[in-house]
């Protein structure tokens, strides 16, 4: 069931047409910033990738794929969840060495999403994937680049404000470190998400190492697939939204498994069978290079960056009519 929250208040500050000019501005400036933050170039990406090759991210583990049947090969296609290990794959047919690396325009759909203020069956983001040497397998150096795409994040606030000073957007670049289970620890009583907003309350700029294990409770933070990140080196990077007044995930990246750690995080989904898939094949085998990479939510940062309410203020998606209702209401905008 979809659930709408609508701010006390709320009045959006640029029109639907001004919106979409500034959200040109908000992609571009960001791109750059990023591109020569980590040294990446552009690639072209997939839409969908052949169902059988172990490519197509599998979140949860309980999302269901867009699948369809291709005529001319016989074979299924299934629509991209994310681009996690393609990206990896593509690094190496490229010819790319130690910190170098891509990005892409990924588009998705996501139809299991339940929908709110901040999740849309429609997912676009800026996927990127970085070659590192062995050594760099740290957290120290995972932190590094976390400090580097916020620096590109605020640069780009800085660039909307001076177009539109009417939209203001106060953001930390000071980044607060902090592990799933030290949250679990302060805030026993809470769930994942409340653990979250009671932080980012306090640390306007966070960023939450080690999704996807068990914690002490038994219970995960959150979900994240077995096969790319390494759940002790990988994280979420939120900062806080003044407009909903909550924690708002911008991010989600780490340094991807090597083939030992791929064995044991498996193991532990229970679902080993993959190691007999295309890309985990080549993973065990050594034939992968070592990456770092992770997405950055296109419509999440617009909507961050220009204040607005609702994820459908920046991008066009289908809608139940409850939230169609609520918005018109609420004087909130959907394009």
């Amino acid at each position: 069931m979809s659930r709408l929250t609508v701010p006390e208040g709320y009045t959006p500050r640029l029109g639907p047409y001004e919106t979409q000019t500034a959200i040109g501005l908000i992609k571009h400036t960001f791109e750059l910033s990023l591109c020569r933050a980590l040294n990446l170039k552009r690639a072209s990406a997939p839409l969908f990738v052949d169902g059988g090759r172990g490519l197509n991210d599998d979140l949860n583990g309980v999302e269901r794929p867009v699948v369809f049947n291709i005529k001319e090969t016989g074979g299924r296609a299934e629509v991209v969840h994310s681009l996690a290990k393609w990206k990896r794959m593509a690094l190496k047919e490229y010819g790319f060495h130690p910190g170098e690396g891509i990005y892409t325009d990924m588009n998705a759909i996501r139809r299991d999403e339940e929908l709110d203020n901040l999740h849309s069956v429609y997912v676009d983001q800026w996927d990127w994937e970085r070659i590192m040497l062995p050594e760099e397998r740290n957290l120290d150096f995972l932190k590094s680049v976390v400090l580097k795409i916020v620096d590109a994040v605020c640069d780009t606030a800085d660039a909307v404000t001076r177009i539109y000073p009417n939209v203001v957007c106060s953001l930390s670049r000071d980044v607060s470190f902090v592990t799933a289970q030290e949250l679990e620890d302060m805030y026993p009583s809470l769930t994942p998400k409340e653990r979250e907003n009671a932080y980012l309350k306090d640390h306007k700029t966070a960023f939450i190492i080690g999704i996807g294990d068990l914690l002490k409770s038994g219970r995960k933070h959150d979900g994240r697939a077995p096969d790319y990140d390494d759940w002790s080196l990988n994280g979420d990077l939120l900062m806080w939204n003044e407009t909903l007044g909550c924690a708002f995930e911008l991010s989600s990246m780490g340094i991807r498994v090597n083939a030992e750690v791929l064995k044991e995080q498996l193991k532990k989904a229970e679902c080993e069978w993959r190691s007999g898939l295309e890309f985990h094949k080549m993973l065990l085998a050594g034939e992968l290079p070592q990456t770092i990479g992770g997405g950055i939510g296109q419509s999440r940062l617009c909507m961050l960056l220009l204040g607005k309410a609702h994820i459908g203020e920046v991008q066009v998606s289908v809608w139940d009519g409850d939230t169609l209702k609520g918005c018109k209401e609420a004087g909130i905008p959907l394009l």
